[in-house]
């Protein structure tokens, strides 16, 4: 263990060894990275631990320095652990350079399809009895973090002394092609809402789209950004800084270079942060199966054959007419592994998890109508990524669970300062 010091913060840096199959702990093993943070003067001090549960999936926990964002307010009484859960960040990372080790599409398929929250609960659960002398401990999960965590209420609430849920309380029952049914009229909304904001990107979009269908353009790096691969920017606009950061990339797309006008270098930069998957790619390849075990059926790109139903979103018929350019959101394509070189490795391994039948249930209904873990979720009213309907079916469904339903924030509330962990804490402890 390393430990070090920030404005504000101890820091020690941590190394787990857990099974890759827990069903199989004499197997192969990962090797999981987590940062402890803790107020200075307190480092000696027995007080309870709270683990961060980053969104995603895919996503190691954000870097945070000091007493940033909600940092600040769990340091006042918590010994903090930002877990990178398994196969992201610093926990045994899994992308095309790892994986092609693992041989055939089949076998990387296999191997991939640990990586849900199923194993990631029973990874927390390993962690903990190491770190906590086996005391329960809290969760706090962000998005699909609060997936996690409500794997976690019905798998192994014996671990767990309370639950902060921002903004990912999933739905216990939907299949994946549900999810997108209510997913695209909110992007939409979100959409419009941009255009109204920024009606000059109206017409910036038909152009950019425009271009990108008639020249093919390949980002440095080899991304293809095609005309649908453009309107995945809209994944930004569930943030609460999203419209403005779109606004200014597209401000700006078009270079003169001599009698023709094309996109520019710092545009093309620009969007390549965005959509590249090279940081996070079990995003792209789990995503659709966090929705995995609802009766039995495949996810079989759901995002894809679902968006078939919201003609709107057609950008190249949008062209042909005079309809606004749709930017899509949190939709996973099969397309996406032809336009990512990151990715395109990995697209047979990412076609057999598609079709995948026998995904293993995530959520326990039963388990989470007798909870008597205390657990409070922020549901964000008309969030892009989590369908509000959804989510409150959830809180109804967890015996106990306090909800604060709020259109002050966007999806990354807690991001945005103390107040949104400040008002869980209030809400299971009673004092709200």
């Amino acid at each position: 263990m390393t430990r070090y010091h920030q404005p504000g913060a101890v820091l020690t840096d941590h190394r787990f060894s857990v099974p890759l199959d827990h069903t199989d702990p004499d197997g192969a093993r990962l090797e999981l990275f987590g940062r402890e943070f803790v107020a200075p003067g307190r480092a000696g001090d027995d007080l309870p631990w709270l683990v961060y549960l980053e969104g995603g999936p895919g996503f190691g926990a954000r870097r945070l320095w000091g007493r940033q964002a909600w940092l600040g307010r769990a340091l006042k009484e918590y010994r903090v652990l930002l877990l990178d859960q398994r196969g992201t960040g610093a926990s045994s990372p899994r992308n095309r350079q790892s994986l092609a080790a693992l041989g055939s599409p089949a076998a990387q398929a296999d191997h991939l399809a640990l990586f849900r929250a199923d194993s990631i609960v029973r990874d927390c659960e390993t962690v903990r009895r190491r770190i906590t002398g086996g005391a329960p401990w809290s969760v706090l999960g962000q998005s699909f973090g609060g997936f996690c965590a409500t794997t976690y209420l019905g798998t192994a609430p014996e671990g767990l002394r309370e639950v902060f849920i921002t903004g990912g309380l999933p739905s216990l029952h939907h299949h994946v092609d549900d999810v997108y049914r209510a997913a695209y009229p909110r992007v939409q909304r979100k959409v419009e809402a941009h255009y109204a904001r920024y009606p000059m990107d109206l017409d910036r979009a038909r152009r950019i789209t425009a271009h990108l269908a008639e020249h093919r353009t390949v980002l440095p790096g080899g991304y293809v950004l095609t005309p649908e691969a453009f309107q995945s920017l809209g994944i930004l606009l569930g943030g609460s800084d999203g419209s403005h950061r779109l606004h200014y990339l597209l401000e700006d797309a078009f270079i003169r270079a001599g009698d023709r006008f094309e996109l520019s270098d710092a545009f093309q930069e620009s969007v390549l942060a965005v959509l590249s998957f090279a940081g996070h790619p079990l995003y792209a390849l789990l995503h659709e199966a966090c929705y995995g075990g609802h009766g039995g059926r495949p996810t079989a790109w759901g995002a894809e054959r679902v968006r078939a139903e919201f003609p709107r979103f057609d950008a190249r018929a949008a062209l042909d007419g005079d309809a606004p350019l749709l930017f899509t959101g949190e939709t996973i394509h099969p397309w996406h592994f032809e336009t990512d070189p990151t990715l395109r490795p990995l697209r047979e391994a990412a076609e057999l998890l598609a079709h995948r039948a026998d995904w293993p249930a995530l959520f326990d209904p039963a388990r989470l109508a007798a909870n008597e873990v205390p657990v409070a979720a922020v549901v964000y009213h008309d969030d892009m990524y989590v369908d509000t309907a959804h989510s409150l079916d959830t809180a109804r469904a967890v015996r106990g669970l306090r909800t604060w339903v709020t259109d002050e924030y966007e999806h990354d509330g807690l991001r945005t300062g103390p107040a949104v962990l400040d008002r869980l804490i209030g809400l299971v402890r009673g004092d709200i």
